[in-house]
């Protein structure tokens, strides 16, 4: 701020003037109409950008939180939306004093792709209704009501919507690959309401907005609805703090020198959601696309993302007259364009083809997102990812027999005690993790080991071991003694003692004398167990 205020204030002019028609969008296809969208940008802007953790997001009602907002506000109306919103905010809170912003790192880069085609999807299914100008049917699955806005479409069609909304989205994406740093949404919107007047087209208005914010109140909080509301906060307030993390990551690495904090993040965005419904506004995150145009514009400081704020409330107070003029079908171009600009092609081809595992997740998030609920798609995104990487790592653990040769005690060693080690002992080298995913094959592979009469497991290279690894490694050398085979470990490493000590494994082995530290102290001991059993003798050593 103290270096380029010029610059921030520039920046957050750009950022609102791209933020008016997405806010009285999401607004409406929230279901709380214009006016929620517009206060929950000002009240909701103004707040994360205060009191958040990243100097240069930009925050107030997206797409993806619309989308989650849709259902609940069919089931318990507006007032159910504010107490959502205001449980979410809490749950924020508490969720930066638990300092759980950096958990946020652990998901896959796929689960995030996926997830952003399927929001992408959800969104422009979301405006059919509006594009085509027919009612929005009643329904929650957004597939399904897109099908049926097309059906009735069919029946009775009238092209004026179509045409706004298709010449909004084809000048905001034309536009945008021509000339990026101009706001063609807002010009578009313009050009597409002056239209629309001088032709006296019959298209559907956004209707009546007041003339400034409302005054804050809590007459919408209904105590007895907080139980059966709890389930849809908690996933308001997860997605909030996924798309605001993801955000600001994403603003770290458009920048040079920018930094968030995660868990000042999630209290900037807790309290940013506890303000707007006070307000009349809708639960907001952070907003990715917006954030990249506050950055691109050349934003430093937090006063770009407040101007933005400042900016639409002034338009709520001079320009309401105005803004109600505006197409509905011109506010759905605005969204079909910003949804496919949501996805990036590139990106998304260069993961497809990564790995058949990246392209599995991403599919299956991004259908998921679509079919069933955000958080849920989330959740099954890391699930997949997380399954897929343990078989993964379960693949990259070994069991290798190795030539004991080069790993002899020193001193000469004759043919005899060659033809010991050859016949009647064997080592295997563990690699990689011992763990779950991996522990059966690993105990199917080595009770398969027969004719032997020592067995050297070298422990070294072993990243490693949980409980079934551990007890799967106690099994593996109950059955080889139980043959007769003597069981003989090496190169433990402390991070594997504790679960082989509480599953009984170690003590069992360390009581026999078969615990080393070296391989080649356990070849030593394993000659002299072959020796003392009589199948050589010392002086056919000798």
């Amino acid at each position: 701020m103290r270096h380029a205020p010029g610059r921030d204030l520039l920046a957050g002019l750009t950022v609102a003037v791209v933020a008016l028609p997405l806010a009285l969008g999401f607004g409406i296809s929230s279901g709380l109409g214009a006016e929620a969208g517009l206060v929950t940008a000002v009240v909701a802007g103004a707040v994360a950008a205060l009191f958040g953790g990243s100097n240069l997001q930009v925050s107030g009602p997206t797409g993806a939180m619309t989308v989650v907002l849709v259902p609940i506000v069919a089931e318990y109306g507006p007032s159910g939306v504010l107490t959502v919103g205001l449980m979410a905010g809490a749950l924020l809170v508490l969720l930066a004093v638990l300092r759980a912003g950096r958990y946020v790192r652990y998901i896959p880069a796929p689960v995030v792709e996926g997830f952003t085609v399927g929001i992408a999807g959800v969104i422009a299914l979301q405006q059919v209704p509006a594009a085509l100008g027919v009612p929005a049917p009643e329904g929650e699955k957004v597939a399904l009501v897109a099908f049926e806005a097309v059906l009735d479409f069919a029946a009775r069609p009238d092209w004026t919507a179509v045409a706004i909304a298709g010449g909004v989205a084809a000048v905001m994406l034309v536009g945008a690959r021509w000339r990026p740093t101009i706001p063609f949404s807002l010009l578009a919107v313009v050009v597409a309401t002056a239209i629309t007047e001088a032709a006296r087209l019959d298209a559907e208005r956004i209707g009546g907005l007041p003339a400034g914010v409302p005054a804050p109140s809590v007459a919408f909080l209904d105590p007895s609805q907080l139980t059966a509301l709890a389930a849809p906060a908690f996933a308001v307030a997860a997605l909030a703090a996924l798309e605001s993390l993801l955000s600001a990551t994403v603003a770290d690495g458009m920048s040079v020198n920018q930094r968030h904090d995660p868990d000042r993040e999630l209290f900037g965005q807790g309290l940013a959601n506890l303000a707007a419904p006070l307000f009349g506004g809708v639960p907001a995150t952070a907003a990715i696309a917006r954030t990249a145009v506050n950055v691109r514009s050349g934003a430093n400081s937090r006063l770009a993302s407040l101007t933005h704020a400042l900016v639409l409330a002034g338009i709520v107070f001079a320009a309401a007259p105005l803004v109600e003029r505006i197409p509905l079908a011109a506010l759905a171009g605005v969204l079909l364009a910003t949804a496919v600009r949501m996805v990036e092609v590139g990106s998304v081809r260069a993961m497809v083809r990564a790995t058949r595992s990246d392209a599995l997740v991403l599919v299956l998030t991004a259908v998921a997102t679509l079919a069933l609920d955000l958080v849920v798609a989330v959740i099954v995104g890391m699930l997949v990812a997380g399954a897929l990487a343990l078989a993964a790592l379960a693949r990259d653990a070994s069991l290798d027999q190795e030539e004991l040769e080069g790993h002899l005690p020193p001193g000469d060693h004759t043919e005899a005690e060659r033809a010991l080690l050859a016949e009647h002992i064997v080592a295997y080298r563990l690699d990689g993790p011992l763990f779950f995913a991996a522990a059966h094959r690993f105990l199917l592979e080595l009770s398969e080991v027969a004719d032997v009469q020592v067995v050297i497991l070298r422990m070294a290279r072993v990243s490693t071991v949980d409980a079934t690894g551990a007890r799967v490694l106690g099994d593996a050398v109950d059955r080889l003694q139980a043959r007769g085979t003597t069981v003989m470990v090496s190169g433990l490493r402390p991070g594997q003692l504790r679960p082989l000590e509480s599953l009984g494994t170690l003590p069992r082995l360390r009581e026999a004398g078969c615990v080393f530290d070296t391989t080649p102290e356990a070849i030593s001991a394993a000659l002299d167990a072959v020796r003392r059993s009589g199948v050589l003798s010392a002086e056919d050593i000798r």
